[in-house]
């Protein structure tokens, strides 16, 4: 596992070939590392790349064409060896390629692309997809970057908060032991545009949202001066996660969510699935900004 660095007077960021992850957003005048440490006693990951699917399948199993296919959690790529298509001191391309592993449990052909560029303070992800196979191709990707909560040290966890761009009043689908989502939603804003941030508030898993308008999201803290803005347009689905009593809060844009407690495993027809016709490309971007 090979680690690559993109810099410059703002900030210096760490990008891994495993999974072309995430592993350190610096900002040189906050003097603050914004991303989760991986401390593997809560949570061993930072950012994981979530494709070809996002969230879980009912039994790690899914069916396509008459045929049964196992995928584990949130897929394979984060797990995956990216090669370095191009490196410079602002931008990074990794590249991912279909091979003998991948089609035995993901039956396509394909090229998944991820760029990452820095602007002075601002850091933008852009996931590439291209359809390689001669069949429709059947996918979903998403983002599960997590961020260090307290950000400053004279913080506590609850002084921290999540502020969106527009007032919501969706509810967040319970998740079942077994990760698969439930059927009706829980009611949870009331035109409000703020999550106070608690330990406890993610005792029974994450909040995932169908539902949101909004496509920004900002930590921040009236006892500090710092925080971050997410910006995730074209994500339809939402998932806010941490770990039992870690410092951190995930903030996951997805396109693509875990199955339905009563999901029939049918591929074509899973809620959130992305249908790519031949040589079509499909693009998404999420950007972080830190101060």
């Amino acid at each position: 596992m090979k680690s690559y660095y993109l810099e410059n007077n703002f900030q210096k960021i760490e990008i891994t070939s495993k999974g072309a992850e995430l592993q350190s957003i610096y900002n040189k005048e906050t003097q603050l590392e914004y991303l989760w440490n991986g401390d593997a006693n809560f949570w061993g990951k930072k950012s994981p790349v979530l494709f070809p699917i996002v969230g879980g399948l009912k039994n790690n199993e899914y069916l396509l064409n008459g045929n049964n296919y196992i995928l584990g959690r949130h897929g394979f790529a984060r797990d995956t060896n990216f090669e370095v298509e191009q490196k410079s001191s602002s931008e990074i391309t990794c590249l991912l390629k279909s091979n003998e592993s991948t089609l035995i449990n993901f039956p396509f052909q394909f090229i998944f692309t991820i760029e990452y560029i820095i602007i002075e303070n601002k850091l933008s992800c852009k996931y590439i997809v291209i359809n390689c196979s001669k069949e429709n191709m059947y996918f979903s990707l998403g983002a599960h970057p997590a961020f260090n909560v307290p950000l400053t040290q004279n913080t506590n966890y609850n002084d921290w908060f999540l502020e969106f761009n527009s007032n919501e009043n969706c509810g967040i689908y319970p998740l079942t032991i077994d990760g698969l989502l439930k059927e009706k939603s829980q009611p949870f804003f009331k035109n409000s545009n703020k999550i106070n941030l608690s330990k406890e508030l993610f005792y029974n898993d994450a909040l995932v949202f169908k539902e949101l308008q909004s496509t920004e999201i900002c930590i921040k803290s009236n006892s500090a001066p710092n925080g971050l803005k997410m910006q995730f347009d074209g994500f339809p689905f939402y998932g806010i996660w941490s770990a039992k009593d870690a410092n951190f809060v995930c903030l996951e844009p997805w396109c693509g969510i875990a199955d339905n407690e009563n999901t029939t495993n049918n591929f074509k027809t899973k809620e959130g699935i992305i249908e790519l016709e031949h040589q079509q490309i499909f693009e998404r971007t999420w950007s972080i900004e830190t101060y």
